[in-house]
């Protein structure tokens, strides 16, 4: 999670991570057919699970994950905290599709998530102890530590050097970071990759439907705008 291999990692591999993710999250093409079938639209900013105190922790965490630079915007000015809180009330937030029954024992990571606690509930556990920590040591909150300091609070989640009240950092920390990143890369209809942000960023023009007369266009660059599955505006438009 180095300052400078962070951004670096996203320019140079995300183009398949952000296929992986939009097969992961995307509605499959008769969504494109029929726009009944599009998930319900989202108003930015209208956040449904966070609190505003968890926003601007989230706001800030982002920041520092993926930083705005020359190379385009970041994850915050992406909406990337807005999608998160828009999969924090969905299914995925409350575990639904996951096995959540005991016993709770300590596994390793090849067994993946073990905890007792739903991805919405790790959160607001996680983004608590950090805070928590952050008055401890710095006098502060997170989000009013200066970026260094930010960074270094982020690392020590990453090894899980902090402990936190109720849940691992360590977890709490690859929940945060995963989310992130799809928040960057999946479709705009989601909440994050406001602007097609993540998609610029490696060069992805979204999933236009068809791209027959650019096939055999070798050599030549793709001068078609970004689209997403709504469009490019990247949100969906609703009738009635």
């Amino acid at each position: 999670m180095g300052k400078v291999t962070r951004r670096e990692l996203l320019k140079t591999s995300a183009a398949a991570g952000s296929a992986a993710i939009i097969s992961w999250l995307a509605p499959r093409k008769a969504f494109a057919q029929d726009e009944r079938l599009l998930p319900p639209p989202v108003s930015p900013g209208s956040f449904t699970y966070f609190t505003q105190s968890e926003v601007v922790f989230l706001d800030a965490a982002v920041s520092r994950l993926i930083p705005a630079d020359d190379l385009g915007p970041g994850a915050k000015e992406a909406g990337v905290a807005f999608f998160i809180d828009q999969q924090m009330t969905g299914p995925f937030g409350r575990g639904e599709t996951w096995y959540m029954q005991g016993p709770w024992k300590e596994g390793t990571e090849q067994q993946g998530y073990q905890l007792k606690l739903t991805p919405a509930q790790l959160y607001r556990v996680g983004i608590r102890g950090t805070d928590d920590y952050c008055q401890r040591t710095f006098k502060k909150n997170f989000a009013e530590l200066d970026a260094a300091d930010q960074d270094k609070v982020l690392h020590a989640l990453e090894k899980g050097e902090i402990e936190l009240a109720g849940a691992p950092a360590k977890e709490f920390f690859a929940m945060l970071w995963q989310n992130t990143g799809e928040g960057f890369f999946a479709d705009p209809i989601y909440g994050g990759n406001r602007d097609f942000a993540g998609w610029k960023l490696v060069g992805f023009p979204g999933p236009r439907y068809n791209y027959v007369n650019e096939i055999e266009q070798y050599g030549k660059p793709y001068t078609l705008p970004t689209v997403g599955l709504a469009g490019r505006s990247g949100t969906p438009t609703r009738k009635g």
